[in-house]
């Protein structure tokens, strides 16, 4: 069972950045693969960025790419998103997710196992 806590979201003006932090605890984190998922009010949830367990290879939803960066510390059980360049379109809940998945499956949010309770990001004009 792995247990996972977001934080760092907050209000930010358009073309301004933030970092969510994503701690787990218990389990073995560094087996996991890592996503963060965001949810905007009215929309589905869709996939933002993933890392696999080693965090050498990364995978961005086109939306974010060059301006979203995701990165792993195994030691400290850790995940991170960077963002940069907001746009008011970024505003959602952001979720990290944990999962036993292969690369191709990093997309998908039906294929990971745990969630953390989200952390709110909203950018203001």
């Amino acid at each position: 069972q792995v247990q996972l806590v977001e934080s760092g979201g907050g209000l930010v003006q358009a073309g301004g950045s933030l970092r969510l932090s994503c701690a787990a605890s218990q389990g073995t984190f560094s087996s996991y693969a890592m996503a963060w998922f965001r949810q905007a009010p009215g929309k589905e949830r869709e996939f933002v960025a993933a890392t696999v367990w080693s965090g050498g290879s990364t995978y961005y939803a086109d939306s974010v790419k060059g301006r979203f960066t995701i990165s792993r510390d195994n030691a400290k059980n850790t995940v991170y998103l960077q963002m940069n360049s907001l746009k008011l379109e970024d505003t959602a809940v952001y979720y990290c997710a944990a999962g036993l998945l292969s690369t191709r499956l990093l997309t998908n949010e039906k294929r990971y196992d745990y969630w953390g309770q989200g952390t709110q990001v909203t950018v203001s004009s």
